[in-house]
């Protein structure tokens, strides 16, 4: 990724409802650009799918738990899909220590939350469970600051600037702008 897919994604960002045509605008590229850019981005993984968007609470499940997992060293790999099969985990990751996974899942309430924790318990090559409950979420998923660096720095450490380094202004601006902004408890 370039400071130029950096800035489309800004862009994108700022306006997920603006035209191609308007964000090309903005921009100063061709709609042709963009297109190609942001289908080359959906293609590589970039740009995920809009439902990563929705609140999981919106849906009726804003209890979220985070489940650390232990898998049998034998038949543990197949439970890895059995998991990833259930609605209510939203993220899964493979960890170092004492579990194999993580997992974060969303439930109605805490009686859903341990409907939940045993069936996951009863997947084939789960060997034990530990659920901690969030109480509050302190900073939700981002990765705007990282684009925001990418646009400024010329996309991927190491990587020729393909753009005058005043080409990353509009963005720190924006950044500077934003951040004047109060907060809001």
């Amino acid at each position: 990724m370039d400071a130029l897919d950096a800035r489309i994604l800004l862009a994108v960002d700022d306006d997920p409802d603006a035209s191609s045509l308007a964000l090309a605008k903005r921009l100063g590229i061709a709609r042709n650009t963009l297109h190609a850019r942001l289908q080359r981005m959906r293609a590589n993984g970039v740009v995920r799918e809009f439902s990563r968007r929705v609140d999981p609470a919106a849906l009726g499940h804003g209890l979220v738990a985070f489940v650390s997992v232990a898998l049998s060293q034998t038949t543990g790999r197949r439970a890895t899909a059995a998991l990833a099969a259930f609605p209510e985990v939203v993220e899964m990751h493979s960890t170092t220590g004492e579990a194999d996974l993580l997992l974060k899942v969303v439930a109605r309430d805490t009686a859903d939350l341990h409907r939940v924790s045993g069936e996951l318990l009863d997947v084939p090559g789960v060997v034990r469970t530990s659920t901690v409950v969030s109480l509050r979420e302190e900073l939700p998923p981002r990765t705007r600051a990282l684009i925001e660096r990418a646009a400024e720095r010329g996309g991927e450490a190491g990587r020729p600037r393909r753009n005058p380094p005043d080409a990353a202004r509009p963005v720190r601006e924006a950044t500077r702008a934003r951040a004047e902004i109060p907060l809001r408890e």
